[in-house]
């Protein structure tokens, strides 16, 4: 059967046509590294709002990592090779960083996963363009954060960002986004899953509590 733009197995279906979906299978524990206090204020609201809406749990300290969630922001690449030890994480990182000169990037996120195959850290790294540096900060947060709490298809927010600003000037998740993080943040579904069934089981879900 075709799926249909904007399904929720479109989310997690990546480039290569394999359905991979993971969630956080530990409590999130979140650190900054590069902002005003104004913004660091502002991410930390967003992250305790996607946490709230998954039903999941923030901690101050992983016991294994100490920080699972590491936000990096920066105005050049370059930066990220006079991290200390940030080598020892992310791997071939001179390589990387070159590659993502070489394309113009200007956000990167890193995974980790545990033996489950479950989330077990998130590295995102923002090199402040003069696009990212056009956007409001609750904009500009709220799109990381979502993007870090679930292994997104690479194709999942090419063409719509998974957040919008409303006739007020609101920011907020665009609706099936919120209702998938949701959904399959509920107990009864599984961490991870390679089985296209799961799109159906979430949107069963969405459907459920949107009726109530």
């Amino acid at each position: 059967m075709k799926k249909h733009k904007g399904s929720i197995e479109t989310y997690f279906t990546r480039s290569d046509g394999k359905y991979i979906f993971a969630r956080w299978g530990r409590p999130i524990a979140p650190v900054v590294f590069g902002v005003q206090d104004e913004t660091l204020v502002t991410l930390k609201s967003v992250i305790q709002s996607i946490v709230d809406l998954a039903n999941h749990e923030l901690v101050e300290t992983d016991p294994e990592l100490g920080s699972n969630a590491m936000f990096f922001f920066f105005l050049s690449w370059e930066e990220l090779l006079e991290v200390k030890d940030l080598d020892r994480i992310i791997p071939h990182l001179g390589n990387l960083v070159e590659r993502l000169k070489s394309i113009q990037a200007n956000q990167y996120r890193f995974f980790r996963f545990d033996t489950a195959g479950g989330i077990k850290a998130v590295f995102t790294f923002i090199c402040m363009d003069d696009n990212l540096a056009s956007v409001s900060a609750e904009v500009l947060c709220l799109n990381q954060v979502v993007q870090m709490f679930l292994l997104w298809s690479d194709d999942a927010f090419k063409e719509k960002s998974p957040t919008s600003i409303t006739n007020n000037g609101a920011v907020i998740i665009n609706p099936i986004i919120g209702d998938t993080i949701r959904a399959v943040y509920d107990p009864t579904m599984p961490i991870v899953s390679t089985d296209k069934s799961h799109a159906l089981r979430a949107q069963a879900r969405i459907d459920l509590f949107r009726k109530n």
